[in-house]
Protein backbone atom coordinates (compact mmCIF):
# COMPACT_ATOMS: atom_id res chain seq x y z
CA UNK A 1 0.00 0.00 0.00
CA UNK A 2 1.62 3.65 -1.05
CA UNK A 3 2.03 5.56 1.44
CA UNK A 4 -0.04 9.08 2.18
CA UNK A 5 2.96 11.02 0.61
CA UNK A 6 2.76 8.98 -2.88
CA UNK A 7 -0.91 8.68 -2.66
CA UNK A 8 -1.29 10.53 -5.74
CA UNK A 9 1.21 12.54 -8.18
CA UNK A 10 3.07 15.37 -7.42
CA UNK A 11 1.60 17.95 -6.37
CA UNK A 12 -1.97 16.67 -6.12
CA UNK A 13 -3.58 15.98 -2.47
CA UNK A 14 -6.33 14.01 -3.78
CA UNK A 15 -8.17 12.99 -7.38
CA UNK A 16 -11.84 14.06 -8.29
CA UNK A 17 -13.36 11.46 -11.30
CA UNK A 18 -16.64 11.98 -12.95
CA UNK A 19 -18.24 9.09 -14.67
CA UNK A 20 -21.38 9.19 -16.38
CA UNK A 21 -23.82 6.56 -16.60
CA UNK A 22 -25.59 6.47 -19.85
CA UNK A 23 -28.42 3.80 -19.73
CA UNK A 24 -31.56 5.71 -21.90
CA UNK A 25 -34.45 3.34 -21.34
CA UNK A 26 -32.73 0.57 -20.26
CA UNK A 27 -31.64 1.30 -16.60
CA UNK A 28 -35.47 1.96 -15.48
CA UNK A 29 -36.55 -1.15 -17.14
CA UNK A 30 -34.19 -3.04 -15.19
CA UNK A 31 -35.58 -1.35 -11.83
CA UNK A 32 -39.01 -1.32 -13.07
CA UNK A 33 -40.26 -3.81 -15.68
CA UNK A 34 -43.83 -2.65 -15.42
CA UNK A 35 -42.77 0.40 -17.28
CA UNK A 36 -42.39 -1.37 -20.79
CA UNK A 37 -44.52 0.01 -23.50
CA UNK A 38 -45.46 3.09 -21.28
CA UNK A 39 -43.98 5.88 -23.70
CA UNK A 40 -44.43 8.92 -21.87
CA UNK A 41 -42.95 7.55 -18.91
CA UNK A 42 -40.27 6.62 -20.90
CA UNK A 43 -39.77 9.76 -22.14
CA UNK A 44 -38.17 10.69 -19.46
CA UNK A 45 -35.62 8.70 -19.59
CA UNK A 46 -35.33 9.31 -23.78
CA UNK A 47 -34.13 12.74 -22.36
CA UNK A 48 -30.77 11.98 -21.50
CA UNK A 49 -30.69 10.69 -25.18
CA UNK A 50 -32.32 13.65 -26.79
CA UNK A 51 -30.97 16.39 -25.01
CA UNK A 52 -29.11 15.15 -21.87
CA UNK A 53 -26.02 14.07 -23.52
CA UNK A 54 -25.57 17.02 -25.72
CA UNK A 55 -25.53 19.48 -22.46
CA UNK A 56 -23.48 17.36 -20.18
CA UNK A 57 -21.08 17.03 -23.33
CA UNK A 58 -21.23 21.28 -23.60
CA UNK A 59 -20.06 22.00 -20.17
CA UNK A 60 -17.58 19.45 -19.81
CA UNK A 61 -16.06 21.06 -22.66
CA UNK A 62 -16.32 24.42 -21.40
CA UNK A 63 -14.73 23.32 -18.02
CA UNK A 64 -12.04 20.96 -20.29
CA UNK A 65 -13.34 17.96 -17.69
CA UNK A 66 -12.57 14.39 -19.30
CA UNK A 67 -15.38 12.12 -17.43
CA UNK A 68 -15.70 7.83 -17.96
CA UNK A 69 -18.88 7.25 -19.61
CA UNK A 70 -20.51 3.43 -18.75
CA UNK A 71 -22.35 2.51 -21.25
CA UNK A 72 -24.48 -1.07 -21.91
CA UNK A 73 -23.47 -2.92 -25.47
CA UNK A 74 -27.33 -2.26 -26.28
CA UNK A 75 -27.04 1.13 -25.81
CA UNK A 76 -24.75 1.77 -28.18
CA UNK A 77 -26.65 -0.05 -30.57
CA UNK A 78 -29.63 1.63 -30.28
CA UNK A 79 -27.68 4.91 -30.24
CA UNK A 80 -24.47 5.03 -32.28
CA UNK A 81 -24.39 8.67 -33.53
CA UNK A 82 -24.90 9.66 -29.62
CA UNK A 83 -22.23 7.30 -28.07
CA UNK A 84 -19.35 8.22 -31.52
CA UNK A 85 -20.60 11.93 -29.78
CA UNK A 86 -19.17 11.22 -26.68
CA UNK A 87 -16.37 9.18 -28.14
CA UNK A 88 -15.04 11.95 -30.34
CA UNK A 89 -14.95 14.51 -27.76
CA UNK A 90 -12.21 12.92 -26.10
CA UNK A 91 -14.39 10.78 -22.93
CA UNK A 92 -13.05 7.02 -22.28
CA UNK A 93 -16.04 4.62 -22.80
CA UNK A 94 -16.55 1.78 -20.30
CA UNK A 95 -18.40 -1.79 -20.68
CA UNK A 96 -21.40 -1.57 -18.35
CA UNK A 97 -22.38 -5.28 -20.07
CA UNK A 98 -24.70 -5.52 -23.15
CA UNK A 99 -28.08 -5.53 -21.47
CA UNK A 100 -28.60 -3.39 -18.21
CA UNK A 101 -30.00 -6.15 -16.31
CA UNK A 102 -29.20 -7.33 -12.45
CA UNK A 103 -26.06 -9.15 -12.93
CA UNK A 104 -26.76 -10.85 -9.29
CA UNK A 105 -29.62 -13.11 -11.60
CA UNK A 106 -27.43 -14.25 -13.94
CA UNK A 107 -24.44 -16.60 -13.19
CA UNK A 108 -20.63 -16.25 -13.85
CA UNK A 109 -20.31 -17.50 -17.19
CA UNK A 110 -23.56 -15.08 -18.31
CA UNK A 111 -22.25 -11.99 -16.62
CA UNK A 112 -18.82 -12.57 -18.53
CA UNK A 113 -20.49 -13.15 -22.00
CA UNK A 114 -22.59 -10.10 -21.36
CA UNK A 115 -19.69 -8.07 -20.55
CA UNK A 116 -17.49 -9.63 -23.60
CA UNK A 117 -20.25 -8.63 -25.85
CA UNK A 118 -20.48 -5.28 -24.80
CA UNK A 119 -17.16 -4.64 -24.69
CA UNK A 120 -17.07 -5.90 -28.47
CA UNK A 121 -20.09 -3.80 -29.21
CA UNK A 122 -18.57 -0.57 -28.06
CA UNK A 123 -14.73 -1.35 -29.37
CA UNK A 124 -16.49 -1.78 -32.72
CA UNK A 125 -18.31 1.58 -32.70
CA UNK A 126 -15.50 3.58 -31.93
CA UNK A 127 -12.51 1.82 -32.52
CA UNK A 128 -11.08 1.32 -29.37
CA UNK A 129 -11.74 -1.13 -26.12
CA UNK A 130 -13.07 -0.38 -23.66
CA UNK A 131 -10.56 -0.55 -20.09
CA UNK A 132 -12.97 -0.32 -17.55
CA UNK A 133 -16.19 -2.14 -16.36
CA UNK A 134 -19.19 -1.09 -14.30
CA UNK A 135 -21.78 -3.05 -12.79
CA UNK A 136 -25.23 -2.35 -14.68
CA UNK A 137 -26.67 -3.27 -11.32
CA UNK A 138 -26.59 -5.90 -9.32
CA UNK A 139 -23.61 -7.58 -8.02
CA UNK A 140 -20.43 -9.21 -9.28
CA UNK A 141 -20.83 -13.65 -9.44
CA UNK A 142 -17.58 -15.34 -7.50
CA UNK A 143 -14.60 -14.94 -9.75
CA UNK A 144 -15.53 -12.58 -11.66
CA UNK A 145 -12.82 -10.55 -11.16
CA UNK A 146 -10.42 -13.03 -12.98
CA UNK A 147 -12.89 -12.65 -16.27
CA UNK A 148 -12.66 -8.62 -15.95
CA UNK A 149 -9.02 -9.21 -15.99
CA UNK A 150 -8.94 -11.96 -19.02
CA UNK A 151 -11.09 -9.63 -20.89
CA UNK A 152 -8.22 -7.08 -20.43
CA UNK A 153 -10.12 -4.65 -18.13
CA UNK A 154 -7.96 -2.66 -16.20
CA UNK A 155 -10.65 -1.21 -13.33
CA UNK A 156 -13.56 -1.61 -12.51
CA UNK A 157 -16.14 0.92 -10.51
CA UNK A 158 -18.88 -1.12 -9.00
CA UNK A 159 -17.93 -2.19 -5.20
CA UNK A 160 -18.48 0.49 -2.53
CA UNK A 161 -15.76 -0.68 0.83
CA UNK A 162 -13.28 2.64 1.08
CA UNK A 163 -12.40 6.32 -0.15
CA UNK A 164 -9.39 4.98 -1.78
CA UNK A 165 -8.54 2.49 -4.77
CA UNK A 166 -8.38 -0.45 -4.18
CA UNK A 167 -6.69 -4.20 -5.71
CA UNK A 168 -9.40 -6.65 -5.92
CA UNK A 169 -7.21 -9.95 -4.57
CA UNK A 170 -5.43 -11.94 -7.34
CA UNK A 171 -6.71 -14.92 -8.39
CA UNK A 172 -6.21 -17.08 -10.96
CA UNK A 173 -5.51 -14.85 -13.63
CA UNK A 174 -2.80 -12.54 -13.98
CA UNK A 175 -2.65 -8.39 -13.77
CA UNK A 176 -4.51 -6.20 -11.30
CA UNK A 177 -7.93 -4.94 -11.34
CA UNK A 178 -8.38 -1.77 -9.66
CA UNK A 179 -11.41 -0.91 -7.85
CA UNK A 180 -13.06 2.77 -7.73
CA UNK A 181 -15.18 2.79 -4.89
CA UNK A 182 -18.71 4.52 -5.29
CA UNK A 183 -20.96 6.41 -2.69
CA UNK A 184 -24.45 7.02 -3.12
CA UNK A 185 -24.06 10.66 -1.62
CA UNK A 186 -21.72 11.45 -4.73
CA UNK A 187 -24.40 10.95 -6.82
CA UNK A 188 -27.58 13.03 -8.71
CA UNK A 189 -29.82 10.10 -8.52
CA UNK A 190 -31.03 10.03 -4.53
CA UNK A 191 -31.49 13.78 -4.73
CA UNK A 192 -33.37 14.09 -8.39
CA UNK A 193 -34.78 10.98 -9.86
CA UNK A 194 -38.40 10.77 -9.71
CA UNK A 195 -41.08 9.45 -12.11
CA UNK A 196 -45.10 10.34 -11.13
CA UNK A 197 -46.83 7.72 -13.17
CA UNK A 198 -45.95 4.92 -12.32
CA UNK A 199 -44.27 6.35 -9.26
CA UNK A 200 -40.42 5.47 -9.31
CA UNK A 201 -39.41 5.43 -6.78
CA UNK A 202 -42.67 4.53 -5.18
CA UNK A 203 -44.20 6.93 -2.37
CA UNK A 204 -40.47 8.44 -2.62
CA UNK A 205 -40.64 11.85 -4.36
CA UNK A 206 -37.19 12.98 -5.13
CA UNK A 207 -36.87 16.57 -6.00
CA UNK A 208 -34.34 18.41 -3.78
CA UNK A 209 -33.19 22.48 -3.65
CA UNK A 210 -30.32 22.62 -5.93
CA UNK A 211 -27.90 24.88 -3.49
CA UNK A 212 -28.50 22.38 -0.84
CA UNK A 213 -27.50 20.12 -3.03
CA UNK A 214 -24.72 21.89 -4.18
CA UNK A 215 -23.78 22.62 -0.32
CA UNK A 216 -23.63 18.68 0.21
CA UNK A 217 -21.67 18.20 -2.42
CA UNK A 218 -19.10 20.66 -1.25
CA UNK A 219 -19.25 19.47 2.18
CA UNK A 220 -18.41 15.90 0.67
CA UNK A 221 -15.71 16.91 -1.30
CA UNK A 222 -13.91 18.74 1.38
CA UNK A 223 -13.87 15.81 3.22
CA UNK A 224 -12.01 13.97 0.20
CA UNK A 225 -10.10 16.78 0.39
CA UNK A 226 -8.44 16.84 3.81
CA UNK A 227 -7.37 13.47 3.61
CA UNK A 228 -6.30 13.00 0.59
CA UNK A 229 -8.55 10.26 -0.82
CA UNK A 230 -10.43 10.14 -4.50
CA UNK A 231 -13.76 11.79 -4.95
CA UNK A 232 -15.96 9.88 -7.76
CA UNK A 233 -18.84 11.37 -8.82
CA UNK A 234 -21.70 8.96 -10.86
CA UNK A 235 -23.83 11.17 -12.64
CA UNK A 236 -26.92 10.67 -15.38
CA UNK A 237 -27.44 12.41 -18.62
CA UNK A 238 -31.32 12.18 -18.17
CA UNK A 239 -30.99 13.73 -14.38
CA UNK A 240 -28.22 16.21 -14.50
CA UNK A 241 -28.76 17.06 -18.48
CA UNK A 242 -32.13 18.79 -18.02
CA UNK A 243 -31.99 22.92 -17.85
CA UNK A 244 -31.88 23.97 -14.49
CA UNK A 245 -29.85 21.04 -13.35
CA UNK A 246 -27.26 21.17 -15.70
CA UNK A 247 -26.78 24.84 -14.47
CA UNK A 248 -25.97 22.95 -11.01
CA UNK A 249 -23.29 20.80 -12.89
CA UNK A 250 -21.78 23.55 -14.32
CA UNK A 251 -21.72 25.60 -10.95
CA UNK A 252 -20.54 22.34 -9.39
CA UNK A 253 -17.56 21.52 -11.98
CA UNK A 254 -16.60 25.47 -11.34
CA UNK A 255 -16.03 25.35 -7.53
CA UNK A 256 -14.19 22.02 -7.95
CA UNK A 257 -11.71 23.26 -10.24
CA UNK A 258 -11.19 26.50 -7.81
CA UNK A 259 -10.03 24.20 -5.04
CA UNK A 260 -6.83 23.41 -4.69
CA UNK A 261 -4.27 20.45 -5.07
CA UNK A 262 -7.26 18.47 -7.24
CA UNK A 263 -5.76 15.68 -9.77
CA UNK A 264 -8.63 15.87 -12.82
CA UNK A 265 -8.25 12.30 -13.79
CA UNK A 266 -10.15 10.00 -15.70
CA UNK A 267 -10.83 6.63 -14.30
CA UNK A 268 -8.35 4.78 -16.34
CA UNK A 269 -5.63 7.36 -15.90
CA UNK A 270 -6.22 7.30 -11.73
CA UNK A 271 -6.70 2.82 -12.23
CA UNK A 272 -3.04 3.18 -13.77
CA UNK A 273 -1.44 5.17 -11.11
CA UNK A 274 -2.54 2.96 -8.41
CA UNK A 275 -1.79 -0.17 -10.11
CA UNK A 276 1.75 1.23 -10.52
CA UNK A 277 2.39 1.97 -6.99
CA UNK A 278 0.24 -0.65 -4.97
CA UNK A 279 1.23 -4.43 -5.04
CA UNK A 280 -1.41 -6.00 -2.74
CA UNK A 281 -4.88 -5.18 -1.01
CA UNK A 282 -4.01 -5.08 2.67
CA UNK A 283 -5.33 -8.31 4.73
CA UNK A 284 -7.69 -6.31 6.92
CA UNK A 285 -9.46 -4.80 3.69
CA UNK A 286 -13.17 -5.55 2.82
CA UNK A 287 -12.20 -6.88 -0.46
CA UNK A 288 -9.35 -9.30 1.06
CA UNK A 289 -11.92 -10.13 3.71
CA UNK A 290 -14.91 -11.28 0.94
CA UNK A 291 -11.94 -12.94 -0.89
CA UNK A 292 -11.00 -15.40 1.78
CA UNK A 293 -14.08 -15.79 2.85
CA UNK A 294 -15.06 -17.20 -0.69
CA UNK A 295 -12.52 -19.48 -1.05
CA UNK A 296 -12.29 -21.27 2.79
CA UNK A 297 -16.71 -21.65 1.77
CA UNK A 298 -14.86 -23.29 -1.49
CA UNK A 299 -12.97 -25.70 0.24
Amino acid sequence: MADQGTLWPQPYRCAAVVTVDYNDIHGILTQAPTMAGRDKSLSVWRYGTTRGVQRLLAIFAEHGIRADWCIPGIVAEENPDVVKAIADAGHPIACAGYRHEDFSALTRAEQKASILRGCDVLEQLTGRRPCGFRTPAGSYAPGLADDLREAGLCWSSSWAGDDLPYLHPAGAVAGKLVELPLHVELEDAPYFAFNLAPPVPASQARIAGYERVLSNWQRDFYGFQRYGLCHLMRLHPEILGTLGRSGLLDQWLGWLKAQEGVWFATAGEVAQWWAAHNDETPGDHPAAVFHRHLAEGAQ
